[in-house]
């Protein structure tokens, strides 16, 4: 534009760039139409008035959009059915509302979906004790949008997440953001409620990961709501002070109690607990001197004299 006179040896020249490099860039600006030969002068190219050059790009780009709006299209028409299909064959939805998720990837997929629309309530056990880094990093912008979107977020985690201290440290987090947090000593299952219509409850209590359920089967939900809701009432709050009791055992103490008299053994116990089985000697080692007992058998029938068990009916 400020030399319309110049050909391509006057501009290598004055840019200082080798003739190709000229004649390719001539050429490119001719394609665009922002270039044009010189009135008669086949040899000479002038350059289109920018007025005009930002009409032909700006033409130019809108027909391009428009293209590629045309492709998005078709592609979401696609992704639609292959979803479709998906559904229908490979997990094909069961009449009684439950559909089962295979493996830790379908689990964590359908997890962020059902996360990604929930509106008003999001309640889980989180069994398991001290949690991996990865769910926790994984969890937090799931949990801190839909927060932010007013939900009512719910965990229940077990007691043990106390004595690890990135957990821990994480279940103040989820409070602080305005999430509620509360422990028991044991929790059944793995379970995620999301709007009290539909759940995810892991198949495997010893391999939370290898598969789930989905349910969205109402009688099974008022059953899962039931048993939060009850837990829930149970559970201790995450400060550290704890609800006064009529009792001289802890509620660790009293979970273990429970799973003795049910006749489990010290791994069993350690596993429903998150805790180690050499911590579940030390702590039936405890009871057996606070209930002033010799042996596991005595501690059960203390233990229902005492009313922390219920007698054995007839």
């Amino acid at each position: 534009m400020a030399h319309p006179h110049d050909g391509i040896a006057e501009l290598s020249a004055r840019l200082g760039l080798a003739d190709d490099v000229v004649r390719d860039a001539l050429a490119r600006l001719s394609a665009l139409a922002l270039v044009r030969s010189s009135g008669g002068d086949r040899s000479g190219m002038r350059a289109v008035d920018p007025r005009l050059g930002m009409e032909i790009l700006l033409a130019r780009q809108q027909a391009e959009l428009m293209a590629q709006q045309q492709k998005m299209e078709a592609t979401r028409a696609a992704a639609a059915e292959l979803i479709a299909e998906y559904a229908d064959v490979v997990q094909p939805a069961s009449a009684a509302g439950v559909r089962f998720l295979s493996g830790i990837d379908a689990i964590r997929d359908q997890l962020e979906l059902v996360t990604s629309e929930v509106e008003r309530e999001l309640w889980g056990f989180a069994p398991g004790g001290p949690q991996t880094p990865e769910n926790m990093k994984a969890s937090r912008p799931l949990n801190q949008q839909a927060l932010d979107r007013g939900v009512e977020i719910k965990t229940i985690y077990l007691d043990s997440i106390r004595r690890d201290q990135p957990s821990f440290e994480h279940a103040l987090w989820l409070e602080s953001a305005g999430a509620q947090v509360r422990t028991v000593p044991t929790l059944p299952n793995r379970v995620v409620i999301v709007d009290r219509r539909t759940a995810l409850v892991a198949t495997n209590t010893g391999d939370t990961g290898a598969g789930a359920a989905l349910i969205t089967n109402s009688g099974l939900l008022a059953l899962l709501c039931s048993l939060f809701d009850h837990v829930w009432q149970s559970a201790e709050p995450l400060g550290p002070a704890v609800r006064g009791e009529k009792t001289t055992l802890s509620r660790q103490q009293l979970a273990v109690l429970m799973m003795m008299a049910e006749g489990r053994t010290d791994e069993s116990i350690a596993t429903s607990m998150a805790i180690s089985t050499r911590t579940v000697r030390r702590i039936v080692t405890g009871l057996l001197a606070d209930l002033n007992v010799r042996n596991r058998f005595q501690a059960a029938v203390r233990a229902v004299q005492l009313g922390y068990l219920p007698a054995t009916p007839d």
